[in-house]
Order: structure tokens, then C-alpha cells, then sequence
């Protein structure tokens, strides 16, 4: 028996805990991120970790002002293919034979680059490909200031690059570098300052490698809270913006231009004592490592920052009665999308259409 809502259902009316979508408010953060980029010389790469869906990942692309998609995983990056998006960038290191055998077929479908930082990896990444008779371009990841993958900046960039040209089927293509440590700084001037200080050891490295002869195409970063910095620093050609699209409640703090769009909608299950309300969803249903979830349109209901398995608990809640809907806003909307399968979009509280999450669970 079909569980799927008719279209024109109420959201009210589904079973809970439910994934949704506005409609209307993703398509004008959409547009407003698309709109940013018009004419100017960096584009823009949407990344499709914050919502695994191909029919978002869609509308980005048909917004304009994007060259391609980018993926924290392999898998991401077939589920795109699979749905006819033919430019993607995997902002990672791809590692192990199996992966590097999918790798390679994935290769001679679409244009693909991956992310490196050792020269083990090429080397096993060459031999993968040439093989399959492929070629890949590869973004040398530098670390400038996050202190995760990355090479420091400088001769250990160029140093990789120089060798790179001996691998058959690897293409050096430029430099990655995320500001990842930064993109919560509240303060916006605070961040500015930061962000372009960072991204100036990316620009340093850059003028090296070209100084050496190593031509740099492309520099891929930044991120919803920074677009707006990364966007217009001349020399950083691609910004991997993601939540944009969808929002949460972190980021909607430091980009209030963009409307909250994602949410889950639960129902109350009990009414323990005064002023107390039990939810049927939990951490498996809301990604709250950020923060607890936000409960919409209640500002003075406050939900504590541990939350169970499969229960939501809020204080000072109002006078709602077991069995009432409750739409939460999420703090971290990567992993929220990522714990659901569909995403059940509306307008006007109401059902439009219903979109698989492709890419959610434990792709590889």
C-alpha cells in the first residue's frame, strides 16, 4: 500500500516525521545565488552534498551561472551522471581500487575532476584511468587554514604538480582550497578580513606555479556563507557554494538574504507535563551537530541540546495537543537531507510533487 501524499495534500496531514521543501522559497534562493554570479568572472559550482537531489540539482543548473556540479563522494557523482549532469567535480580524494575502477568508467561519460593532495594518489589514479583509457583533471587541495586534507601552500604544491605531468590519463588543472574554519565567523567583517587572508596563500601559490611553468585553470572554494567574499576575489575562479538552496538555521543566521526553505515536520506524541512536548523524530531524523533544531513560527519554544533517538523534547511549548504538526528547522540541512530518501515539496503548505534524495544513506 502507497504511503506517497497526493498532490494538494496538507503538510499538516502527513506522516510524520516528513521531509519538506518550500518551493518557492528554494527557487528564490536559487535565483538570488544565480543572480549574484551573473557577469562576473567567477562561476559558480553548486554543491550537491547539502541536498542529494537531482531535481534541485537541476534547478541550480538551469538558474545559469553555474559550470557544473560539485560532490563530497564518488557515488554523488554517478547518481549526477545517472541523471544526465555531465560536469562534476568531486572535492575529495578518491581512494582504493574498486573506487578508482569506478572512477575510471565514470570518466569516459562526463567531464570529471577530483581533488588530491599526495603523489600516491595520482599515481594510483593514473594507472586506473589510463587503463580504461580515460583522463581526469585533478585540483591539487592546499590547506589554508582548515588543517584537514590539503598540502601547505607553496614549492610542496609545485613540487606535486611537476610530477603530475608524467602520469598518463591525470590532467593538472589548478588548486581547491576551502576556508572551511571560517565560514561561522558571525561577525561579517570579521569573516571578510579572514576569508580574503586565507584565499591570499591559495593566490600566492597560484602565481608560483604559473611563475614555473605549471598553468593554473581553475581555483575552487568557498561556501554559502562566504560566496559573497570567495565570489569577488580576482583569481578564485569557482565558488562550491551548497546550502544555500535549502538553508538552516546556522546558516540563515550568518546569510539572512536566504529564506528558510528546508524543514521536517513531526507531530506531537505526548504532553508529559506543563509546558512539555514530546516530537516522534530525533537525532536520526534531524542533524543538529550544529545545534538543536529550531521549532518554526515559535520563537519561545526552546528544544534542549540533547535529543534521543526517535524523540524531540520541547520546553516552553505552547498549548499544542498530542497529535497537533510541528515543523522543525534544522541546524545542519547536509545531514538532515541525508537521513531521508524523498523530499516532499510544497507551496502554500500544500503537496506540489515529491523528489527522491538520491544520493542519501551510506553511498560510497
Amino acid at each position: 500500500m502507497s504511503s506517497a501524499p497526493r498532490t494538494g495534500t496538507a503538510i499538516q496531514d502527513l506522516d510524520t516525521p516528513a521531509l519538506l521543501v518550500d518551493g518557492p522559497a528554494m527557487m528564490g534562493n536559487i535565483e538570488r545565488m544565480a543572480a549574484f554570479f551573473r557577469g562576473r568572472p567567477a562561476q559558480l559550482r553548486p554543491h550537491f552534498k547539502n541536498h542529494k537531489c537531482t531535481q534541485i540539482a537541476r534547478r541550480q543548473l538551469a538558474a545559469g551561472s553555474a559550470v557544473g556540479m560539485t560532490v563530497a563522494k564518488l557515488a554523488e557523482a554517478e547518481v549526477l551522471a545517472g541523471a544526465g549532469i555531465d560536469d562534476v567535480l568531486i572535492a575529495n580524494q578518491v581512494v582504493g581500487d574498486r573506487k578508482l575502477e569506478r572512477l575510471a568508467y565514470l570518466a569516459r561519460r562526463i567531464h570529471l575532476r577530483l581533488a588530491v593532495d599526495h603523489i600516491d594518489q595520482a599515481v594510483a589514479l593514473s594507472r586506473a584511468v589510463s587503463a580504461a583509457g580515460a583522463t581526469v583533471g585533478v585540483l591539487i587541495e592546499i590547506d589554508i587554514g582548515m588543517g584537514r586534507c590539503g598540502l601547505p601552500p607553496g614549492e610542496p604544491v609545485v613540487a606535486l604538480a611537476g610530477r603530475l605531468a608524467d602520469l598518463p590519463g591525470v590532467r593538472f588543472d589548478g588548486l581547491q582550497a576551502y576556508e572551511g574554519h571560517l565560514v561561522s565567523v558571525a561577525d561579517p567583517e570579521d569573516r571578510r578580513v579572514r576569508v580574503i587572508e586565507a584565499f591570499r596563500e591559495a593566490l600566492d601559490t597560484r602565481a608560483l606555479l604559473e611563475r614555473s611553468g605549471l598553468p593554473v585553470r581553475v581555483i575552487s572554494g568557498g561556501s554559502t556563507s562566504t560566496y559573497a567574499i570567495t565570489g569577488v576575489i580576482e583569481g578564485v575562479d569557482e565558488i562550491q557554494a551548497g546550502t544555500y538552496a535549502t538553508m538552516d538555521c546556522v546558516y540563515q543566521r550568518l546569510m539572512p538574504e536566504f529564506g528558510l526553505a528546508l524543514s521536517v515536520i513531526a507531530r506531537v506524541i505526548s504532553r508529559p507535563r506543563p509546558g512539555v512536548a514530546v516530537l516522534d523524530v530525533g537525532v536520526k531524523g534531524v542533524g543538529h551537530e550544529f545545534g538543536p533544531p529550531q521549532v518554526k513560527g515559535c520563537p519561545g519554544a526552546r528544544v534542549p541540546s540533547f535529543m534521543s533517538e526517535e524523540h524531540c523534547i520541547i520546553h516552553d511549548a505552547p498549548g499544542w495537543r498530542v497529535g497537533d504538526a510541528v515543523e522543525l528547522v534544522p541546524s545542519h540541512a547536509c545531514t538532515t537531507c541525508n537521513l531521508y530518501r524523498q523530499i516532499h515539496v510544497h507551496d502554500g503548505g500544500r503537496i506540489v510533487d515529491l523528489w527522491p534524495i538520491e544520493g542519501s544513506g551510506g553511498l560510497t
